[in-house]
C-alpha cells in the first residue's frame, strides 16, 4: 500500500524538527503504541497493537531512522511480526517552512502487510489506514502546537 499526504502545522520548521527527532514522543501519538525500547542511535524496537476489521495482532517492530537531513527531510524504516502476521513499512518526511511560525510536513509511506491481518482485513486495509493515519497527524499537531504554546520543546 502506498500512502501519502501534506499537513500544515503552525509552528517553526525547528521546532516541528526538533519535536520530531524525539522518536519518544512522536511514538506517543501511534495508534495502538504500546512500548518503545532504544536499541542504539537510530535503532529501536517498538511494540503496536493493531487490528483491521475482526483480526488483532499485536507486533513487534524494528525500527531505523536511517537518513537524515536537517531541519527537512527523514527517513524511518521497520518491519516486524505479530502471530501469523508480518509488515514492512518505508517512511520519508519533508518540512518546507512556508512562514516563519507555519511548517508543510509532506510525507510518504510504502506498507507491506503479510499473512492472516492481510488476507482477512484486505478489503478493509486502506480505510482503516487512513483512519489511523488521520488519528496520528491529528495527535502530532496537537502536540506540536501544545508544544510551542507552553515555549517547550516538550508537552
Amino acid at each position: 500500500m502506498e500512502f501519502s499526504g501534506s499537513q500544515t502545522i503552525a509552528v517553526s520548521i525547528e521546532r516541528a524538527w526538533a519535536y520530531l527527532l524525539d522518536v519518544h514522543k512522536v511514538a506517543l501519538c501511534a495508534p495502538g503504541f504500546q512500548s518503545l525500547e532504544e536499541l542504539e542511535t537510530e535503532h529501536w524496537k517498538a511494540v503496536i497493537a493493531a487490528g483491521v476489521g475482526p483480526v488483532k495482532a499485536k507486533f513487534t517492530l524494528d525500527i531505523t531512522r536511517p537518513e537524515m537531513h536537517e531541519p527537512d527531510h527523514m527517513v524511518i524504516k521497520g518491519r516486524g511480526n505479530a502471530p501469523g502476521s508480518a509488515v514492512e513499512l518505508e517512511g520519508s518526511m519533508r518540512l518546507v517552512a512556508e512562514e516563519a511560525e507555519q511548517t508543510r510536513m509532506d510525507w510518504n509511506a510504502h506498507v507491506v502487510v503479510r499473512g492472516t491481518l492481510a488476507s482477512v482485513g484486505a478489503r478493509l486495509m486502506s480505510s482503516t489506514a487512513e483512519k489511523l493515519t488521520s488519528q496520528f497527524f491529528d495527535c502530532l499537531k496537537a502536540h506540536l502546537l501544545a508544544a510551542d504554546a507552553t515555549g517547550a520543546s516538550n508537552c
